[in-house]
């Protein structure tokens, strides 16, 4: 049975990616840049729960609990807002609006994918965030483009879905590609 390597995720509209993408253009020219990879504008995400490899065989369980979890779930107001990093490894974009059902949504969203039998890393508090750029070697300072982004205040947007995303890891090991990601399932949220 092949696997299936998913995430689970709520993926912006168009307009508010392009808003993000103006943002960040300027960064990439800047001295930090040469260490950082950025990731690819159309697979901005924010991860809900990340599910690694997967049996398919799981597949007709995983979407049905997901699904009532989003039909659990009443859309929300969200937009995308200020940076932050995780040490000197990653440069991810926030999010601010309705934090507490987005954290509800990734928690309803774990708890899916461990009744289903996927095994789960330890729960930690979600923190919401969009991936911008992940370093090239052991540590990067992120600092000045973390200070770049703090003000950035995206439009707000309803998050009405939920979707189950595949990751396909590149296989031709060119340096640089990136994964290309594929929405498996998706549900509207509060049907």
């Amino acid at each position: 049975m092949s696997r299936l390597r998913l995430f689970v995720a709520v993926l912006p509209p168009a307009p508010a990616v392009e808003e993000l993408r103006r943002a960040v253009a300027p960064l990439h020219a800047s001295p930090e840049a040469a260490g950082l990879r950025w990731t690819a504008v159309p697979g901005w995400h924010f991860t809900l729960a990340f599910l690694g490899p997967v049996d398919e065989g799981l597949l007709p369980e995983l979407t049905e609990r997901l699904g009532r979890a989003a039909r659990r779930t009443d859309p929300f107001p969200l937009r995308i807002h200020g940076a932050g990093r995780f040490g000197g490894r990653a440069l991810w974009a926030g999010a601010a609006g309705a934090l507490d059902e987005l954290r509800l949504l990734a928690e309803r969203a774990d708890a899916a994918a461990r009744r289903t039998g996927i095994p789960m890393d330890e729960h930690r508090r979600y923190t919401p965030h969009l991936t911008l750029a992940r370093s090239r070697r052991a540590e990067v300072d992120l600092r000045p483009c973390v200070e770049a982004l703090a003000d950035f205040e995206g439009t707000a947007w309803e998050v009405g879905e939920l979707a189950l995303v595949r990751s396909n890891l590149p296989d031709s090991g060119v340096p640089g590609e990136r994964p290309r990601y594929e929405v498996v399932a998706s549900w509207a949220l509060g049907h």
